[in-house]
């Protein structure tokens, strides 16, 4: 049975423990660059931010231990 998908601009993952166990002083939106099997990956809703944080390099913001699983029916391109 197909997932029912949101309107655009729906969450497809976030880290409510993180909102828990730590006091979020400030919020920044940003986004990410995903490929298709990726995007259909989290809208399944297998995406995975527990242990996920982000930090800067080389004057860029970057993701670290995010979890995006592969996208079973998407053989040949992976992330």
């Amino acid at each position: 049975m197909a997932t029912k998908k949101g309107p655009p601009g729906t969450i497809a993952a976030q880290n409510r423990k993180a909102r828990h166990d730590y006091t979020i002083e400030d919020n920044i939106e940003a986004g990410l660059v995903l490929t298709g099997p990726e995007v259909k990956s989290l809208r399944e809703g297998k995406g995975s931010l527990v242990d996920a944080w982000a930090g800067e390099r080389d004057n860029e913001l970057w993701m670290f231990n995010c979890y995006i699983p592969k996208y079973a029916p998407a053989r040949n391109v992976q992330h």
